[in-house]
């Protein structure tokens, strides 16, 4: 069956109603149910999620400055689409960040750190074979996130959060390819392997290829070849 672009909004969430408004439509872009290019109108997104336009119209805002949604004078919002620049820039200063952050937690990570992010490598293991592709994906993110955590560099943490909402339907595209989520367990035991052993260059170095390989993955899934940049 498949599944429609939008669901209503449940008012019973502790959240805010422009939060959650927000959270739908941008996991609706990530996901591909709004489409690159396409029209974002305020009153027919309003009715597929039962609520009124002004939440609608803060998401779409809040959106733009994200970077998935653009706005075109006289025309409205439309959905960003993604050049392979975008990409490129996105996956670069991941790779640099994330090996800072794996060679920071080489040197912080306490033994029960140690332990969750093992823990965190089985449960990636068990979804691996990309028959439930949203647990993949929020067990990855969940991985990553512990190596933010156990860096013990809050400005760091803060920039890699952010950074998240950018390249999550860039994971998403990359975990659904056939293999890539074994592929990925074993890159992200021989990351944990260097964090235990406290060597920080080489969990540092981990971490980079493990991300260069996911953008390699994402542009070939793209048809695309990646090109030099000034």
């Amino acid at each position: 069956m498949e599944q429609p672009r939008l669901v209503p909004i449940k008012l019973d969430n502790y959240k805010p109603l422009r939060e959650i408004v927000f959270e739908t439509l941008r996991e609706a872009i990530i996901q591909g149910r709004l489409e690159p290019g396409e029209r974002l109108m305020e009153i027919q997104l309003a009715e597929e999620m039962g609520v009124s336009r002004t939440p609608v119209r803060e998401a779409i805002r809040k959106l733009e400055l994200e970077g998935f949604v653009v706005m075109v004078p006289r025309k409205g919002a439309y959905v960003a689409g993604i050049s392979v620049k975008d990409i490129v820039d996105v996956f670069e200063v991941r790779a640099a960040l994330e090996a800072l952050a794996a060679g920071l937690a080489a040197e912080r990570a306490t033994a029960e750190e140690l332990e969750e992010m093992e823990r965190a490598v089985l449960q990636i293991y068990e979804v691996s074979n990309g028959n439930n592709l949203n647990t993949l994906v929020e067990r990855d993110t969940n991985f990553h996130e512990l190596i933010y955590k156990a860096s013990r560099n809050q400005r760091l943490v803060q920039t890699l959060v952010h950074l998240k909402e950018q390249i999550q339907r860039f994971r998403t595209t990359s975990l659904a390819l056939p293999g890539r989520g074994k592929h990925a367990v074993e890159e992200h035991k021989n990351i944990v392997e260097a964090i235990s052993s406290r060597n920080v260059e080489l969990a540092g170095n981990l971490a980079r290829e493990h991300i260069e390989t996911a953008e390699q993955l994402f542009l070939t899934a793209m048809g695309e070849v990646k090109e030099k940049y000034d």
